[in-house]
Formats: structure tokens, C-alpha cells, sequence
């Protein structure tokens, strides 16, 4: 019986996630949406309809990053885990140097999915990495699909241009064309889009020729209330004190004291990775700038965790670099804190409270914000605000009623907000108050998860028939998949199909009728469109998985999905213009029509001479090419990647969805069969066969029929007991 209980996978695979003492701001790519996406899991597991959330991230096997990375599955909770999925090596890597390895991301989730014996009631993909990934499960295992895409990359590339960086080097540092290219894809897949505000939606999504595919819903993020409490909590209580909040609370206060002449004063503080879009620049030129400023509140600025400066990414050597060199020019020694390193867990919200307790303002000023946690775990504290007239700031603003909004780029108007906020205790302390009670109201992790699930739930009924009817409704490929008891992958020419054709029916009947316990492919030479156009002349049934143009391509179902793993794993070394031209010196090759032509084959006409093969094996290989070649027929010559072939691409789907090879009965007739037939599989080799695997004949694993065609495919399932086996699991 189903659960009914919600089983939800979120993906969020680039940064380093763990489920204690976040590395926030460590680089780039470990910032706020690491946060979110640990705290959203943490709360969604704790709804009593959710039977487990598992939250998929890459697997990191690196010396210079903490070995926490490199465990498979961490158990954070009994129904709350981090699924480590390894791809690209174990080296850590930067988010923009994933992109290639995403399809082996995806091929190994599969095979984790499946060994776990539960597909997911719903895919959740965070940031446009993830959604690629996610968008494929959810085709290929019929679940609903859900994306938050916390920056977008047409905002990000035009926000790269207006600051002077050309177009090219923005493709190259951000692989940006393919970010792009991937988002208008997952909008057009995607069920639903969550978005932390309005703007995200107006502005951000409306730039994509796509927005109108989805459904949105705003659900804004939470914060750990229990952790983010405000500053006057430590007055009051009753309870014995914790030594590790003492212990942290004292450690920023003496950081801070190293730095600042006369410490008693209001506290300005900024928290943000090192990246120029956060304008830590704008805020130093506010203060430096402003000498009645000074005098009234010292600044303190966490911008991020740093060793050496000199050994960071250009972006946040640079930004870091300037901080420096502005607190030099307006000479705010004394008054200007630039710390280190900060514990997140600990540190970080006792220095909110520090600031609040100070009579302090926490002030983004970023060029651009999605959303900004900052501000809401700064709000809790009670610590009003100044943040940017921008995205995410606007909603937190407008709710809670606790700080003002400035243009980021006019420094006056940031150094005024500071002051007024700061010399008028009356509106620091109902800017204070408002921050607290508002937060609890509209930014609750608990009230996100009522929220979230409530739709999540209707996606779901919307994506579940009513009545469903296999054969009306065929299930998605992957769930199809893991329930397969046999398979049967056949070729197409002189196979399947031929000159004898009088017990073709009766197979394309069997396979009918039997579709719930054995599935159906086919392995040929042809394109797709030529397979499919040939098997719907016949009446036969829809394939759920076809192998074409000789292995070089992979496609499931009748919406013909092309498996990108399999393409990635082929692209490796595979130089097809460098092979056609090294070819065109043979006058006894005929370049096939353009329409026989693939990205991963090259195909030829070729007589049988005595040679000729071994003169084009010796040209490639004397030009180091890398390939795979395929004579059939006397008469056909493909040149494919060296990794591809029919018998590959089965070894391939064997792997990629965990269907052993004992399971899978494969038919051929000819030598562009030959490398299917070898190994463990179950082959046939109809009555009609091609003199070229004469050398099969006596193999105990290749049974070699009387009948041609589709009724020596036939003798093949009986003599596998096939067709026994599935008769006695239907009874």
C-alpha cells in the first residue's frame, strides 16, 4: 500500500552543505541559499504528513575542504537526510564547472533512487544547476516538478554588462549562455516555481521567453527563531547560562575591541559574502565620507571567512582589496572593523545582538538582493534596518515595518537612514519592536512549511489521473523501469522486421499484453524519426527505450526523451570533423546522405575489398583518433565515439537503472549486432542471419534460431523460458 505520507527530494548540489557549522560565506557559492535550503528540509521533515525529506547535494572528496563533505548519506534526523551524489571527481569545484557533469549527477541519483525502493512524491530543484537536474528525474520518473531559482542568470548576465565586464568573458567565467539556456528550459517543465517575492516574478522571471509556462507561489523563507532571538532575552531569563553563547558572545566582543578606539558606541554592521553586487564599497564611502557619522557609531563589517586575500578568487580579492584600501583613504582606523572569520552558528547571532544591544544598525546595501536572510535574522534580534530599494528588501520592509529603504547607489542618502534610525531613540525602539514581532509573524520556518505543503499538495493531485489506465496513461519511463521484470532489445532490419513478417503480429500482441512485466527496445542503425516511422508502418507497439544510429543515441518513451548522460559520456575525445576529413582521402568511402548523419556517427557506403578496413584503422589511429567502428551488411560502415555501441549503450541503461543484465534478452541478425550479442546478456540471432556472426554459433549464452524475423525472436523467448516465466507470474 502507498504511504501517504509525502517522501520530498530537494536538490541544491553546488557549496558545501552540512548539517552543522556552515561554512556561510566561505566562497561564492556558499551563501544564503545553503541556509535556506538546510532550514526548509529541517522544518518540512518536522510536518507530521512528511514520511522523509532528503536533500541531494554533491559528494566531495578534497583535502582542502573538511571531510564532513565526503560522507554519503548524513543522518541530520530521523526523517531528515544529506545525500551525497558524487560526479565530476572528488575535487571541489566551483558551480560554474559542474555543468558538465550534471548528467552523471543525474545517472547516479537514478541508481540511488531506485536502490532505496521509494520514488519521490515531488522533486524540489534549488538554483539552475539543480533545476536541470531535477526537471530530468521528474520526466523520467513521472513526478511532479518544483524550482526556486534564488538568482537567475539573464539578471545576473545584465547586471555583469552594466558593470563593465564584456560579453565574453562573462561566458567563459559563468558558462552563462548554458545557465540561460537552462532555465528556459525548467520553466517550461516546471509545475510550480517558488519565489521569495513578488519582484522575483515581475522583473526577474518576466525576462524569460518562457515565464508564462509555470505557476508561481511566494512562500518567503523562515529563520530559526530559537537561534535568532531578540537581545533583551538574555536579561530576563531564568535559566543556568550557556557556556558556548558566553563563550562566543565574549569572543566577538574582544574581535571587536581590537579594532575600535572607543567601543562603547552604536554598532553599524554589515554581513555579506565579498561579491561587488553587495556594494560593501558604497557603505565604506557612506561612513567614510560622513564625519558626523563617525563620531556617532562605529562600522563593523563580516565580509565572509579569509585566510590570505592574495589567495582568494579574483571577485572576492578584489572587493576585499577595496575595503581596504577605502578604510586606508578615509583613514577609519579606530572606527572600522573588517574581522576574519565568524562561527555561524554561534557567533553570528550573538553579533546581531551585540549591534541591537549597542543601539545599532544592520544596513545591506547591495546593488541587487533577491531576498535577504540577513535582514530577517537581524529584524528577530531586534536590530533595525537599512537595506537596499530592491528585491527582497521591499517585502521584509513593507511586513515588518522596522528600518528604511535607500538607492544603493546614493552614499548621502545611506549615511542619513543610519543617522536617523540611530540618533532618534524613539524610532530605534519601535523600529526594534516591529522587527521582532513581525519576523515571528510572516517569516516563520513553521508557517513556510504549512504553506509550501498546502501546495505542493494540490500539484500533486493535479498531476495524478483520476482513474488511471496503463495503457491510456503510460507511466513515466523511470517508474516503469524499476518495475520491469524482463526486458526485450532487438533490432529493427531483418530482425524484427523483414522479409518474413507472418508472426509479427503475434509478437506485437505478446508485447502488449504483457507490457506490466516486460519491457520493449530496440537497437538499430537507424535515426529515430526512420525507427519510428518503420514501427508505426507495422503496428508495433511504443518502445520505452530505442537505441539509434548504431548506439549513439538513447531515447525513452513516447515523448522520446534523449538521455543527456549518455551524450556527455560519449562526447569524451570524440573529434567527428577531425575523423570525416582524415576520411575524405579514401575514394572507396561514399559519405551517406545528410539525413543518415548523426553528432555521434558517421556513416559511409563501403564495398567488401580485402584491406580496406585495415587501412582506415591504421589512418585513425595514426592521428590518435578515438573511435568505434561498425561494417554490416557488406555494405554499411559507421564511424562512432569510442565509447559507443549497441552492446554499450545496453551496458549503459543495465547500469544506469540498476536492470541486471539476466533480465535483458537481446536480438540481432548482423555485424552491427555483434557487439550487443558478446558478454553475459541472453542473445538471439534469428534464422536469418549475416554470415559475419557465424563466429557466435556454439556460444552457450547466444541461441541462434530456425525461424526468421520476429519468429525466431519468438523461439528465442521460449527457449529463455520467457514467455513461461510471465505466464506463471500471471497466474
Amino acid at each position: 500500500m502507498k504511504d501517504d505520507k509525502l517522501y520530498i527530494q530537494m536538490f541544491s548540489i553546488h557549496g558545501l552543505i552540512r548539517s552543522h557549522n556552515l561554512e556561510m560565506g566561505r566562497d561564492a557559492d556558499t551563501g544564503g541559499q545553503i541556509k535556506y535550503v538546510l532550514e526548509e528540509g529541517m522544518e518540512l521533515s518536522k510536518q507530521p504528513e512528511v514520511a522523509r525529506v532528503d536533500l541531494f547535494t554533491r559528494w566531495i572528496g578534497d583535502k582542502t575542504v573538511s571531510s564532513d563533505y565526503s560522507v554519503p548519506v548524513e543522518d541530520v534526523t530521523e526523517k531528515f537526510r544529506i545525500v551525497r551524489i558524487p560526479c565530476g571527481g572528488g575535487k571541489y569545484l566551483r558551480k560554474e564547472l559542474l555543468w558538465r557533469h550534471l548528467d552523471e549527477y543525474i545517472d547516479k541519483s537514478i541508481q540511488f533512487i531506485k536502490r532505496g525502493g521509494r520514488l519521490p512524491d515531488i522533486v524540489h530543484g534549488h538554483y539552475a544547476d539543480a533545476g536541470y537536474v531535477a526537471m530530468w528525474l521528474s520526466r523520467l520518473f513521472g513526478v511532479p516538478f518544483i524550482f526556486t531559482g534564488h538568482s537567475l542568470g539573464r539578471s545576473k548576465k545584465a547586471k555583469l554588462l552594466a558593470d563593465g565586464m564584456p560579453e565574453e568573458q562573462i561566458r567563459r567565467r559563468y558558462m552563462i549562455d548554458q545557465r540561460i539556456d537552462a532555465e528556459e528550459n525548467v520553466l517550461s517543465s516546471a509545475d510550480m516555481i517558488i519565489t521569495s517575492t513578488n519582484q522575483e516574478i515581475e522583473q526577474q522571471y518576466e525576462e524569460y521567453e518562457n515565464c508564462r509556462s509555470p505557476e508561481y507561489r511566494v512562500i518567503p523563507p523562515g529563520i530559526d527563531l530559537e537561534k535568532f532571538y531578540p537581545y533583551y532575552h538574555d536579561m530576563f531569563t531564568e535559566k543556568e547560562p550557556d557556556e558556548t553563547h558566553l563563550h562566543a558572545h565574549a569572543s566577538i566582543l574582544l574581535e571587536l575591541e581590537r579594532f575600535f578606539k572607543f567601543k562603547d558606541k552604536p554598532l553599524i554592521l554589515a554581513l555579506c559574502r565579498p561579491d561587488k553586487r553587495k556594494n560593501l564599497s558604497g557603505l565604506i564611502e557612506a561612513y567614510g565620507t560622513d564625519r558626523e557619522l563617525q563620531t556617532m557609531a562605529n562600522l563593523a563589517i563580516y565580509a565572509g571567512i579569509r585566510k590570505d586575500i592574495t589567495q582568494m578568487e579574483d571577485n572576492e580579492q578584489n572587493v576585499l582589496t577595496d575595503m581596504l584600501l577605502l578604510m586606508d583613504k578615509y583613514d577609519l582606523y579606530g572606527k572600522m572593523a573588517i574581522p576574519k572569520k565568524h562561527d555561524f552558528e554561534l557567533e553570528v547571532p550573538e553579533l546581531y545582538r551585540i549591534a541591537a544591544a549597542s543601539k545599532g544598525v544592520f544596513v545591506n546595501a547591495a546593488l541587487t538582493e533577491p531576498f535577504g536572510l540577513t535582514l530577517l535574522e537581524a529584524a528577530a534580534t531586534g536590530l533595525p534596518l537599512v537595506a537596499t530599494d530592491d528585491g527582497g528588501p521591499r517585502d521584509i520592509l513593507a511586513n515588518c515595518k522596522n528600518g528604511k529603504l535607500v538607492t544603493p547607489t546614493d552614499t548621502r542618502a545611506i549615511a542619513a537612514a543610519i543617522k536617523t534610525i540611530i540618533s532618534d531613540s524613539d524610532q530605534w525602539e519601535a523600529y526594534s519592536k516591529n522587527g521582532i514581532l513581525n519576523v515571528r509573524e510572516h517569516y516563520a520556518w513553521k508557517a513556510h512549511a504549512r504553506h509550501y505543503l498546502k501546495e505542493i499538495r494540490e500539484v500533486i493531485k493535479q498531476n495524478t489521473p483520476a482513474e488511471p489506465d496503463i495503457d491510456k496513461t503510460p507511466p513515466a519511463i523511470g517508474r516503469r523501469l524499476a518495475k520491469l521484470n524482463h526486458f526485450l532489445i532487438t533490432d529493427i532490419d531483418n530482425t524484427l522486421i523483414g522479409d518474413d513478417n507472418s508472426r509479427l503480429p503475434e509478437l506485437a500482441d505478446f508485447l502488449r499484453e504483457n507490457r506490466n512485466r516486460l519491457g520493449f527496445g530496440i537497437a538499430t542503425g537507424r535515426t529515430i524519426d526512420s525507427a519510428m516511422e518503420i514501427l508505426s508502418e507495422h503496428d508495433l507497439p511504443e518502445p520505452d527505450v530505442m537505441i539509434t544510429s548504431v548506439g549513439a543515441e538513447i531515447y525513452y518513451g513516447a515523448a522520446r526523451y534523449a538521455d543527456q548522460g549518455w551524450q556527455a559520456h560519449l562526447n569524451s575525445h570524440w573529434n567527428r570533423e577531425k575523423i570525416r576529413r582524415l576520411l575524405e582521402s579514401f575514394d572507396f568511402l561514399e559519405y551517406q546522405e545528410e539525413e543518415t548523419q548523426r553528432p555521434f556517427k558517421i556513416s559511409y557506403n563501403m564495398a567488401p575489398e580485402k584491406d580496406r578496413l585495415t587501412l582506415i584503422h591504421d589512418l585513425l589511429h595514426k592521428n590518435r583518433c578515438r573511435y568505434t567502428m561498425v561494417y554490416s551488411h557488406e555494405q554499411f560502415l559507421d564511424i562512432l565515439p569510442h565509447r559507443a555501441s549497441k552492446g554499450k549503450a545496453i551496458r549503459y541503461l543495465s547500469y544506469k537503472w540498476n536492470i541486471p543484465v539476466s533480465q535483458i534478452i537481446v536480438a540481432g541478425d548482423s555485424g552491427n549486432d555483434a557487439e550487443m550479442l558478446r558478454g553475459d546478456l541472453a542473445g538471439v540471432v534469428v534464422g536469418n542471419y549475416s554470415c559475419e556472426l557465424e563466429p557466435f554459433r556454439g556460444s552457450r549464452k547466444i541461441y541462434f534460431a530456425e525461424a526468421t524475423c520476429a519468429g525466431g525472436i519468438l523461439e528465442g523467448l521460449d527457449h529463455y523460458k520467457i514467455r513461461q516465466k510471465i505466464a506463471g507470474a500471471t497466474s
